[in-house]
């Protein structure tokens, strides 16, 4: 099963309000973008613009959202109306992507986790590149690749829980679980290990990768107790990734 996102593109849009995204991806992510001033910028599986409006804002002077959900791209329209910033939105599948060399920064958040397998991947990564000018850079958070799902550890603290149906195999569903105030819902995305990414963005002519460790904001210290905090860091369920093609 492919998670369809028409259904609960609502309910996904208020999800990314949870703290630890606000405070741990969100402001990791910030912190791995290079100076967008002038730049063009693709950002794939958009869902409804959270990022794609920030990218923007970051000064980036041509910003494109890509998601092949046409329920996340009506949301993503919707505000850009209420609000205009010039970000141009797009229905589209991220592995077939029809951009030649047209973009400073690639950007995606929870995209590569959808690749059922290897051959998947590679075409992920291969459509990616493609994109990207030389010297260009891919910025991108995934569920992590290392974590070992162990059935005992929970996260329900944060929100959401995760699990993984059968052995850690390539291909295995990963199951996770978001709360919010008025129920739940779940997304499934799929297991592939370091080796197969690393090789996926090396095949595709990317130059250099390297791994993000997860970094907590001043505000989300503050506001709460260094032991909230703890598990997550102990066993981050999200990989931070920066490729340069």
């Amino acid at each position: 099963m492919t998670t369809d996102y028409d259904p609960i593109a609502e309910e996904y849009r208020r999800a990314k309000q949870q703290p630890w995204r606000t405070h741990i991806e969100a402001f990791t992510l910030g912190a791995l973008l290079p100076d967008l001033t002038g730049k063009s910028v693709l950002d794939i599986a958009c869902g409804e613009g959270y990022y794609t409006r920030r990218l923007r804002r970051l000064g980036a002077e041509r910003v494109m959202g890509v998601d092949l959900s046409a329920g996340m791209i009506d949301l993503a329209r919707q505000q850009e109306a209420a609000e205009p910033l010039g970000v141009d939105y797009r229905v589209g599948d991220g592995k077939h992507l029809d951009f030649d060399a047209e973009f400073d920064l690639a950007f995606a958040a929870y995209f590569l986790n959808y690749a059922h397998d290897r051959g998947e991947l590679q075409q992920m990564c291969d459509a990616i590149a493609r994109s990207l000018k030389p010297g260009g850079r891919f910025i991108t958070v995934n569920s992590s690749p290392m974590l070992d799902f162990d059935p005992a550890r929970s996260y329900r603290q944060y929100g959401f829980e995760a699990k993984i149906k059968g052995p850690l195999v390539e291909g295995a569903p990963i199951i996770w679980q978001i709360f919010l105030d008025e129920g739940s819902f779940e997304i499934e995305n799929y297991f592939l290990d370091r080796r197969s990414h690393e090789d996926a963005f090396r095949a595709a002519g990317f130059r250099e990768t390297i791994w993000h460790a997860p970094r907590l904001s001043p505000e989300g210290e503050e506001g709460f107790r260094r032991d909230f905090w703890q598990p997550f860091f102990d066993h981050p369920t999200v990989a931070f990734i920066e490729c340069v093609k």
